[in-house]
């Protein structure tokens, strides 16, 4: 399939490029993907891309600077900066979500990078300074006594978010679950986990405690073996 006519193309700027190489860095991976793969998606000359930007590295520093610079700015939003640690925290984790569910090409770009050129190595840098930055606040959230403080803070950041990261792979923006409905659940399972309710872990202990009366003692093991 040929290149549209003229009269038929889109006009480019160097951020409508970014939008069309994200797309196929998202497709083919970045390092597989060439000008030419770039310049076809976009339905112009290799000569044209040239005209815009120094080559396709050029491209990905601008998205990823452009996805990691509202990252950044979620920090400064007042929700960031008042109330309780972990109610910060959780008002980061539901913006990041927005985040990454409008710039999906550009987020699973950045987790996909390995830190092969300058700009990759710069955009992991700066996401690992956002990771100490919100680190910061669960060392506080500790600190106030408002979360465990059993588990390094840094970690916490990083598993809390990691559950964020992957909704490029699985999310369906025409499903049935919403940025805040995915934020909530993040949040529920980052702070209360998946045991539940008092009742259901009423339930759970009364069941422990029926199998043991009921399950056979040696006169050497006593552990009790749940099914």
């Amino acid at each position: 399939m040929g290149r549209p006519p003229a009269s038929e193309r889109k006009p480019y700027d160097v951020d409508t490029l970014a939008n069309v190489a994200f797309q196929v860095f998202r497709k083919r991976g970045y390092d597989a993907t060439s000008v030419d793969q770039i310049a076809s998606a976009a339905g112009i000359t290799k000569s044209s891309i040239y005209h815009h930007v120094a080559g396709k590295e050029e491209l990905l520093d601008r998205g990823v600077t452009r996805a990691l610079d509202r990252l950044f700015s979620i920090l400064d939003e007042p929700g960031s900066c008042s109330g309780s640690y972990t109610g910060r925290i959780s008002y980061i984790i539901e913006r990041a979500v927005e985040l990454e569910l409008s710039a999906m090409n550009e987020v699973a770009v950045l987790l996909r990078l390995r830190g092969n050129t300058k700009v990759e190595r710069r955009a992991l840098e700066r996401r690992k300074e956002f990771d100490r930055r919100v680190g910061q606040l669960v060392q506080s959230a500790i600190d106030d006594g408002e979360i465990r403080n059993d588990i390094d803070p840094l970690l916490a950041t990083r598993l809390l978010f990691s559950m964020a990261n992957w909704l490029t792979e699985w999310y369906d923006p025409s499903g049935e679950l919403a940025p805040h409905d995915i934020a909530r659940a993040i949040t529920a399972l980052g702070f209360d986990g998946l045991r539940g309710s008092d009742r259901s872990s009423d339930c759970t202990a009364r069941h422990v405690e029926a199998t043991a009366k009921s399950a056979p003692a040696s006169a050497t093991d006593q552990e009790v073996r749940l099914p």
